[in-house]
């Protein structure tokens, strides 16, 4: 298959230069009815906030439009440019470049290439061919845990959103992505689907506001790419948080590579704070 050189080009860096319940009447009754079921989600999120290097948000900022570009402009044969990805590969061999920003860039770098494919799967991803399988979901509105919890693919690294506190201070922000079928992020996505998922750890609730968080998304098999709103859920962290925005994008099955980016909208001690986040780049398998 071929792809369109300047479109896609074009597409992927002009991303990365911003990235209830119903309740039946009561009967009469000596004891009292059992409280609805709450349909509300809690995505996983880390217990304690990652460290986030600025150096490295700095570095990978600085060189993701390079290194994104490089699957944007295919072959002849529609393969990945090699002469390309061995520059970027010079790149993330920079000595100047901080120790996590060099991880990254060649984990990604991994990706990719063909054989990024069968690391991304070794690393916990979850391969298409498997949800062909895995037709039947669960009634219940929440997340399941145990073996059936939402099979998660993180981002490459958490970011920050800037002066997203109450205090003026960063927040740490995590970003995850799931293949469809699956529940989580509800309504859920469906085969051939991916849900995002960004989350402001330490904030308040999700705020709806004209500022908009985007996920700007491009399918390495298909050659599909997009532009996708992460907006607050109603079902997802809407009652005390955090500050949780999700989104379903039609990307077809295959290697995602995705950056989102844009700002945030949280209230937090009675106060609507609105923000910008640092980009932040993911892959994933659908």
């Amino acid at each position: 298959m071929r792809f369109a050189r300047t479109s896609r080009t074009a597409t992927v860096v002009a991303a990365l230069a911003v990235t209830g319940a119903l309740v039946s009447p009561a009967l009469a009754q000596a004891e009292p009815a059992a409280p609805a079921p709450s349909t509300e989600q809690t995505i996983p999120v880390p217990e304690t906030a990652p460290d986030v290097d600025p150096a490295v948000l700095s570095s990978l900022g600085a060189f993701a439009p390079a290194l994104i570009g490089s699957i944007a402009t295919r072959d002849d044969d529609g393969q990945v440019n090699n002469d390309l990805l061995e520059q970027a590969r010079a790149l993330a061999d920079n000595p100047a470049l901080p120790a996590q920003a060099t991880a990254t860039w060649r984990q990604l770098i991994d990706f990719l290439g063909e054989p990024g494919k069968a690391k991304a799967v070794a690393a916990g991803a979850v391969p298409a061919a498997e949800h062909d399988v895995a037709k039947k979901k669960s009634d219940s509105p929440n997340i399941p845990t145990g073996p059936k919890k939402p099979r998660i693919q993180q981002f490459l690294y958490p970011t920050i959103g800037l002066g997203c506190m109450a205090g003026g201070g960063n927040s740490v922000g995590m970003a995850l992505v799931t293949a469809g079928p699956q529940q989580a992020p509800a309504p859920g996505p469906k085969r051939g689907q991916a849900g995002f998922v960004y989350t402001s750890l330490g904030t308040g609730p999700a705020k709806s506001s004209p500022r908009r968080l985007y996920v700007t998304w491009l399918n390495l098999e298909n050659g599909r790419s997009g532009r996708t709103a992460l907006k607050p859920n109603p079902k997802i962290n809407a009652t005390k948080g955090p500050g949780t925005f999700t989104g379903i994008a039609n990307t077809g099955r295959g290697r995602i590579v995705s950056t989102i980016y844009g700002d945030v909208t949280t209230t937090q001690k009675g106060r609507t704070i609105s923000c910008t986040i640092a980009p932040t780049i993911g892959t994933a398998i659908i």
